[in-house]
């Protein structure tokens, strides 16, 4: 049976405790989830970098949770994003890889699909979504409307995410034209700021959900001011870079500010990470993707391992670092948690929240991404697949296996790391543990499931 229409049938809401979590449910706490776009793991200064300033943000782990293991759901934009929403590793996820469509918009998740969101709003949520969505065009079954959102303010189709200066964005999936002269009023990081400190103002007793999915610093490097870099002798582009990362941050701190004003900040936990590592432009400079081996598009840890931080006042200790294995494919179960309710039986996701309230960890017997090369210019007609299945990978502990060139030979050799000894992938020693390869080269057979439009040729 697909899974995904099976998940439909088994997902009706239980509003059951949670035993792993402990919050009463009478306690659901407001959730924020702010993600950046193809800002590498560090390219904070809580992470290790000191050209780009980031003083919110590492006062946010000052006071909450950072993460040292956290991984994305992909290594590129629409199944990272689509990892999140629904809880599945790429394995199991409809969306396997970016695909875009002759109309605007990207391959839509089905409508069968249950995101966090609907989830969420079952349980008393009110939702949002503000910033880049890229998981179905306006009206189709993956708008963000129509998957779970409330209230949402988007660019649908990630290729009109480049430009910070766009002719129009969509709120509710309805067109808004704007002043496209590249007004800083009309900088459409200021306008996503904007309406998400808005969409926190105007919640009453109800619990929200607000996720903030920005473009920063993906795309054109484009800003209305260099400050604090404009006389750093570095191109205009490193400038450019720099300034939108220190403006992302300084708005997550007017969403710190505004919840301290209304008195929510203690009921509400913030979520900081990026959508994938960086690119590697700007990754050679700023050491974006810190010592890690290499980026966006690849599976080594460069390309997927990614910030987490975790604010919660008075619930998560201050100052606590965690070398705990997550994805993205485990916020939904960590968000059905802090709700009180049961999530979806057929998940890849594991709650994290006991390693955020100090209380026994489960783990995961091991994570799994797979990467599909789209390639862009491609129409009906021409030869030749619309995508290609390249490069799997695999964590099992401290164990990493990774398998690239599918395409053209799906039982290439597996490169295996312990990242326990080589973070930075320098050293394969997969002709030393023949049984470590023969376990990762079965989950790597058996975690693929083929879907409509990604399939795995002879595989």
């Amino acid at each position: 049976m697909n899974r995904n229409l099976f998940l439909t049938g088994i997902s009706i809401l239980l509003l059951s405790s949670v035993n792993s979590g402990c919050i009463k449910q009478t306690d659901k706490p407001n959730i924020i989830y702010i993600m950046a776009d193809d800002m590498g793991y560090g390219d904070l200064g809580c992470y290790g970098n000191d050209k780009i300033q980031t003083p919110h943000l590492d006062k946010m782990a000052q006071q909450g949770m950072r993460f040292t293991q956290h991984y994305a759901g992909s290594t590129v934009c629409a199944p990272s994003r689509g990892s999140l929403m629904t809880g599945m590793h790429t394995g199991h996820a409809y969306i396997k890889g970016n695909f875009a469509m002759q109309t605007e918009g990207n391959l839509p998740l089905p409508d069968t699909t249950v995101t966090v969101a609907e989830m969420l709003k079952r349980a008393g949520y009110h939702t949002g979504v503000v910033g880049k969505w890229g998981l179905g065009g306006p009206g189709s079954a993956g708008g963000p409307n129509n998957q779970g959102f409330d209230y949402s303010l988007c660019y649908l189709d990630q290729r009109n995410a480049h430009e910070y200066y766009p002719p129009y964005l969509w709120e509710n999936e309805q067109k808004v034209i704007l002043d496209n002269q590249n007004s800083p009023n009309e900088y459409s990081h200021a306008l996503f700021t904007q309406k998400a400190l808005n969409f926190i103002k105007e919640q009453g007793d109800r619990p929200f959900f607000l996720y903030l999915p920005y473009t920063i610093p993906h795309g054109k490097y484009q800003i209305p001011g260099d400050a604090p870099y404009s006389n750093r002798d570095w191109t205009q582009k490193q400038k450019n870079y720099a300034a939108m990362i220190t403006r992302m941050d300084s708005d997550i701190g007017k969403i710190t500010e505004l919840l301290q004003s209304k008195g929510i900040d203690k009921n509400t936990i913030i979520f900081f990470t990026s959508d994938n590592g960086g690119v590697r432009s700007m990754s050679d400079f700023f050491e974006s993707n810190g010592e890690f081996r290499g980026y966006k598009t690849d599976l080594y840890e460069g390309g997927i391992r990614v910030p987490l931080i975790v604010r919660w006042p008075n619930k998560i200790k201050k100052g606590q670092v965690s070398d705990h294995i997550s994805a993205f494919w485990d916020f939904l179960p960590t968000a059905c948690d802090l709700a009180n309710i049961e999530p979806p039986s057929l998940i890849d996701g594991i709650s994290f929240l006991p390693e955020l309230l100090g209380n026994k960890q489960p783990k995961h017997e091991y994570l799994y991404w797979e990467y599909f090369k789209y390639h862009y210019g491609w129409k009906p007609g021409d030869e030749g697949p619309r995508n290609t299945f390249e490069k799997q990978a695999v964590r099992m502990g401290k164990w990493k296996g990774i398998r690239t060139n599918i395409h053209q030979n799906p039982e290439g050799p597996i490169q295996l790391f312990n990242l326990d000894q080589d973070w930075k992938e320098e050293h394969n020693v997969a002709i030393k543990h023949p049984e470590i390869i023969k376990r990762i080269k079965k989950i790597m057979k058996t975690a693929h499931q083929d879907t409509e439009h990604f399939q795995a040729e002879n595989f």
